[in-house]
């Protein structure tokens, strides 16, 4: 005890030195034992706990630059019809908030994280100021239509977590899953304002299908999130660890856990973790940050020019968007970004399954009135006989996988000399199929990685063997010859030159 508290006062006063000219500068002990800060400004900069009787290790040398995903998000949403048409300015406006702080004190940011007095271990260090940075300083334009936006969304995410009794501050999670864009569409297939992957949604019982998918419902999709992240944290007991394993999965979070000798604190496991998640927790203390003390940073909400008062009506019959934009006199645009879970503009609705369909507060009671109108618009021309026979094409752009209804989940472990091609057509599924449900990009796929493969359940025993073939039994059981795999050697290119192949280090020299 004696040694921790001699070299807890000398850094103490290194401290107080360094920032004796702040006039932020703030005590190291804290009165409450469970929110005292620690600086080491020759390694790091490091929030941690001081129990009153040790200090808890610390985190070395981070050197992770803040991950471009999270700037693409907010890019993407910039980009949305939304956007683009709803928050127009003044010149008064953008000039007012050119002026912000810049290079802040540490002591600043850790005192205010200090008093934010949540249930989230709030640790401050430089890879958690970069992040600051980036929605305070480097991104604030898009900051500043995120709070805009967040009058819309935080309503909903506050009533479902308050539903499942869980932290309010979680409704931070979608600034950095998605900046707030409901249909913002990952690199990897995660999709909707939580980022849901197509597996994970369907297990969380979001219907998507040819016409819907949930994971862009803002009231369906909060609803899983919360159900999702109750389960993590039952699983881990930690914050930190739930969020981390809700964005790169359960099974890469135990992996970390292990390889760090079972340790559970998210900081202790962060080399472990991939590149990805090692700047989520960061982001998501960043993004709390921002929007609790956007103020202080003279960062103004940008409210849409539209009415962010909305009301929904239960639809039973089908409805294109089309028919009530013509009826309504409201633009489609503006129903896409209010109904965003609906992929080809069309509510395929029946008596027997209904769907919501959301408008602006003032264009409710119209609808009412016209109700027979706007379903009888030009009805056979999008609904001919009554039927779906003829939807619109997706507005999307992005592949739409086949649905798993009806079929069940076998695992391929890949073989050296696989590749996506071989692999689809063992199993008799599209190649698009096999990359979206395995996250798999550029078709790059290594010996050793398990795939989940959806196959019809009554041939679950005959695809459950293919795993134990060699290459040639599975080229024979589709019919064709294992010589596909035997590559031709490569003639030179000039029979004037020697051809050298590059070896694990060589240099030109």
């Amino acid at each position: 005890m004696g040694n921790r508290t001699f070299w807890f006062l000398i850094i103490s006063l290194l401290f107080s030195f360094q920032y004796s000219h702040s006039q932020n500068a703030y005590t190291i002990l804290s009165n409450e034992s469970d929110s005292t800060f620690i600086i080491d400004f020759d390694t790091i900069i490091e929030a941690r706990y001081w129990d009153g009787d040790s200090v808890y290790s610390t985190l070395s040398d981070i050197d992770d630059n803040v991950n471009d995903i999270f700037s693409e998000q907010m890019d993407d949403l910039t980009n949305s019809w939304q956007i683009k048409n709803s928050f127009n300015f003044d010149s008064t406006e953008v000039k007012n908030s050119e002026w912000f702080p810049r290079n802040l004190p540490d002591s600043v940011y850790i005192q205010r994280l200090m008093d934010a007095e949540q249930v989230f271990d709030l640790s401050y260090n430089k890879v958690v100021k970069r992040y600051i940075q980036m929605y305070t300083e480097k991104r604030r334009n898009q900051v500043e239509v995120m709070l805009g936006l967040s009058a819309y969304y935080f309503p909903i995410f506050e009533e479902t977590l308050d539903k499942y009794n869980m932290p309010l501050e979680l409704k931070y999670l979608p600034i950095i899953e998605s900046a707030l864009n409901p249909v913002a569409r990952s690199r990897a297939g995660a999709n909707g304002l939580w980022q849901f992957m197509y597996g994970t949604g369907k297990q969380l019982k979001l219907e998507i299908s040819t016409f819907v998918d949930e994971r862009r419902d803002p009231v369906k999709s909060s609803d899983a999130a919360a159900r999702y992240l109750k389960q993590l944290f039952n699983t881990y007991g930690d914050w930190h660890l739930a969020i981390a394993a809700y964005n790169c999965g359960p099974g890469n979070v135990n992996r970390a856990i292990r390889r760090s000798g079972g340790k559970r604190n998210y900081w202790d496991i962060y080399y472990r973790l991939p590149r990805e998640t090692r700047g989520y927790v960061p982001a998501f203390i960043a993004a709390l940050y921002a929007m609790e003390y956007y103020k202080e940073h003279n960062l103004q909400p940008r409210f849409p020019e539209i009415p962010l008062s909305t009301d929904t009506i239960i639809i039973n019959k089908y409805l294109h968007f089309d028919q009530i934009a013509a009826t309504l006199n409201i633009e489609k645009e503006q129903i896409r970004a209010l109904n965003p879970m609906y992929r080809r503009d069309v509510i395929p609705a029946k008596a027997d399954k209904t769907y919501p369909l959301v408008l602006p507060q003032e264009n409710i009671l119209d609808f009412i009135d016209k109700d027979t109108i706007v379903f009888a618009y030009e009805r056979e021309k999008y609904f001919p006989d009554n039927t779906l026979k003829k939807p619109t094409q997706s507005t999307g752009g992005y592949f739409t996988p086949v649905d798993i209804k009806g079929k069940t989940k076998v695992i391929y472990t890949v073989k050296s000399g696989d590749n996506v091609g071989f692999i689809s057509s063992w199993f008799k599924v599209r190649s698009s199929d096999l990359k979206y449900w395995n996250n798999i990009n550029r078709n790059l796929i290594r010996a050793g990685q398990k795939l989940a493969i959806y196959v019809p359940e009554k041939d679950k025993a005959k695809y459950a063997k293919v795993n134990k073939m060699s290459f040639s039994q599975k080229q024979a059981m589709i019919g064709k010859s294992s010589s596909t795999k035997i590559t031709k050697k490569a003639k030179p290119l000039d029979s004037n030159y020697v051809y050298y192949k590059v070896r694990k280090g060589d240099t030109l020299w």
